[in-house]
């Protein structure tokens, strides 16, 4: 197990982005049950206190990271380097996205009370959204979801990992679907 483990580790180290169960496979010629040991391997490897990194699962995918607590301490060098702001008004809109996709931006706008135009193209710019459909009314509005990238910068799985909302977070964040 340790070449097949070390083939892996070289792939998600060499990746920029992370990479899915099949993608390592194609990658290093392994069969994907083999690659699952690989990653079970690592995972316990990297879950050692005197380890740096951590191998996380993102975005339906794998990827090798600074171990968390540890860039809470050194992002006061790296952070400005790693996380770009974000600011309230996009960090509000993006949530609305996340809780509410697919969404549209009227519907965005009616929930924040205010106008969403620019934190959309912002948020879509830094590719944290992307248009996923067209709502099927009038004017066939685009309709906003998140993106892997949003899932990156949050370190989620998927969209069910986001945190769960209690009963007044869900009105707020409640469209009311036609």
């Amino acid at each position: 197990m340790d070449i097949e483990a070390a083939m892996v580790e070289a792939v998600l180290f060499l990746e920029n982005d992370p990479i899915d169960m099949a993608g390592l496979a194609r990658i290093t010629l392994l069969d994907e049950a083999i690659v699952r040991m690989a990653l079970e391997h690592l995972h316990s490897r990297y879950a050692c206190a005197d380890s740096g990194l951590e191998l996380s699962e993102v975005a339906e995918g794998f990827s090798l990271i600074p171990r968390r607590d540890l860039m809470q301490k050194l992002r006061h060098y790296y952070g400005k380097k790693t996380d770009e702001k974000i600011s309230r008004a996009s960090l509000e809109t993006l949530s609305i996205i996340a809780y509410s996709q697919p969404v549209t931006r009227a519907q965005i706008d009616s929930i924040r009370g205010v106008n969403s135009t620019s934190m959309l193209k912002v948020l879509q710019e830094r590719g944290f959204i992307r248009e996923t459909s067209r709502k099927d009314a009038p004017g066939r509005p685009v309709e906003y979801g998140t993106t892997k990238e949003f899932l990156q910068l949050f370190g989620l799985k998927s969209i069910a990992d986001l945190p769960k909302l209690d009963e007044a977070e869900r009105e707020r964040f409640e469209i009311k679907r036609t």
